[in-house]
């Protein structure tokens, strides 16, 4: 089976009158945030001065932040029974939350630490997000067709067979490949289209240090995939085989940025199916980001389309 081309295949292919349905196959989360002074260190005991639990997870938050950016996107993945809350709030969002599954185990769950500057440390517990099944998978992409896009992040278990069954299918695999361990590397990554790394996750899988030494790495060792590669409050790269684009980050007043990245990809995705250039999309996942980092929380920190809208409509983007 010839293997379809992200992005170029996705703008030349697909049917004007087909609306593309996205799948985010991902984790679900109670966020317990814990407001610092600085992250804590080895051996080092701190307070904290405040504790809020918000919900989370980066499955979670990129179907959020794809919803309100005006995308169709489905949720598939396992809450525990504490955890009904979340497919009320996926719904909420406008998130189809019909294939959300209850496994008899505690919901996931993150402990998440917040600096005064905004800076974030996260432990997460897998709970449920570790118990998907082969024939639950198999159930849920029944669903889906070619064309369509199936999104993943590395906080589930059974990573490789959503990948290999998405390609079988012929959908279009963007990777978060976060956090990246050992089950990232027993995945078959030739089959993913587009990538989203940040720089430590770049880092890792190429081996390289320096953001342009990253970037062509991964070009190397996935030529046929997009690379969108983010570099925290400098901005982020996106590149294929077309083109190459870097677009400096908005500025923001940053109160958490534990949603940046998972806000950032829900709006570049949803901006690209529509058929907008990298730049434009980056410009896009870029602001929505920075909106984000001024809010706490987690999902209830991502903007909603007419606020992003606004933003674009005001900014004057520094050029790279």
């Amino acid at each position: 089976m010839e293997l379809p081309v992200f992005p170029a295949a996705l703008l030349k292919n697909l049917e004007r009158e087909k609306v593309m349905k996205i799948l985010n196959f991902g984790s679900l989360n109670v966020d317990f945030t814990y407001r610092v002074d600085h992250i804590v260190g080895p051996g080092e005991t701190i307070s904290s001065k405040k504790l809020e639990v918000f919900p989370g997870g980066k499955g979670l938050n990129q179907s959020i932040a794809l919803a309100r950016a005006g995308a169709k996107v489905w949720h598939g993945g396992m809450i525990g029974r504490d955890g009904e809350f979340l497919k009320e709030i996926c719904r909420d969002s406008g998130v189809h939350a019909e294939y959300i599954k209850e496994a008899d185990t505690r919901t996931g769950n993150a402990v998440i630490q917040v600096s005064e500057t905004g800076q974030n440390c996260i432990l997460l517990f897998s709970g449920a997000n570790r118990e998907l099944t082969e024939s639950y998978i198999d159930g849920v992409l029944e669903h889906f067709e070619a064309g369509d896009l199936l999104l993943l992040q590395n906080e589930v278990n059974k990573l490789d067979y959503l990948i290999r069954r998405g390609a079988e299918k012929g959908m279009f695999i963007a990777l978060n490949p976060s956090p990246y361990d050992e089950q990232v590397e027993t995945c078959g990554l030739q089959q993913v289209d587009l990538f989203f790394v940040n720089e430590i996750e770049a880092a890792q899988m190429t081996g390289e240090d320096s953001e342009e030494a990253m970037l062509a790495k991964m070009r190397a060792l996935y030529p046929r995939a997009g690379i969108v590669l983010t570099l925290g409050d400098k901005g982020a790269y996106y590149s294929d085989d077309s083109e190459t684009c870097f677009q400096k980050a908005a500025k923001a007043a940053a109160v958490d940025t534990t949603a940046a990245g998972d806000t950032f990809t829900g709006y570049f995705l949803a901006s690209y199916i529509r058929e907008k250039s990298g730049k434009e999309a980056l410009r896009r996942g870029t602001l929505a980001a920075a909106l984000a980092v001024e809010r706490p929380g987690a999902a209830v920190s991502i903007p909603r389309k007419e606020e992003v809208d606004r933003k674009m409509a005001e900014a004057k983007w520094p050029e790279a």
